[in-house]
């Protein structure tokens, strides 16, 4: 018996979250990638301490799955480890969407990936021709791939690297590793925020630096 795998290209909607409103007082922007487990719905409202002047985005992962036995609660995923090369180029498919579908030309953009959407943002920034005007990396890891110059000249501002000192899955060397990686990749633009706390969205810190961004 042979079994082969095949491939076929064929058009899919998906949807993404939208979080205050896009008009000629807006002064930031935010695409923002949810980590495991979410749907961005109810990721958005992590970002509802942001000034509505910060137009936020949250694009939604597309592989959909119940978190229970009972079926009730529904989480996302962005990727896993069966054809990740593919699942990523489409990933990205859908996130160069959802910039065309927002026509953000001349406004400030800020990526943020937290946990799995880290992988997610940071892939799309290295492998599209986009700029940032800051990188947010929050309790998640950065891919071992990139080479040291990928991100040169791709974030105009400042990277901020965000992680609790309780996070049960940063701990240890993998830390040092995620640390040292990062100060290689991104140099003196490299800001390393820790608060204390779990595997959680930290909402007062993300306040904080959006007080802190330069506006248009």
């Amino acid at each position: 018996m042979a079994i082969y795998e095949n491939k076929v290209s064929y058009t899919s909607t998906n949807t993404y979250s939208t979080f205050n409103n896009l008009t000629p007082q807006t002064e930031q922007v935010w695409i923002a990638c949810h980590g495991i487990g979410y749907l961005s719905k109810y990721f958005i409202r992590y970002f509802n301490k942001l000034p509505k002047q910060h137009y936020i985005i949250a694009p939604q992962a597309p592989a959909k799955y119940y978190q229970t036995k009972d079926f009730k609660y529904v989480g996302a995923s962005w990727l896993t480890k069966e054809q990740t090369a593919l699942e990523i180029e489409n990933v990205l498919n859908y996130l160069d969407a959802v910039w065309q579908n927002e026509k953000l030309k001349d406004l400030p953009i800020n990526l943020m990936g937290y946990s799995q959407g880290v992988s997610v943002v940071m892939r799309w920034l290295a492998k599209r021709e986009i700029l940032c005007s800051n990188l947010i990396i929050h309790s998640g890891s950065i891919p071992d791939e990139f080479e040291s110059d990928v991100f040169k000249d791709k974030v105009n501002s400042e990277v901020h690297l965000i992680y609790g000192n309780q996070d049960e899955y940063i701990t240890g060397e993998k830390l040092k590793a995620q640390l040292k990686l990062a100060e290689k990749l991104f140099g003196n633009q490299l800001n390393v925020n820790e608060f204390d706390g779990k595997h959680e969205v930290n909402q007062n810190l993300l306040k904080s630096l959006a007080e802190g961004f330069k506006t248009i």
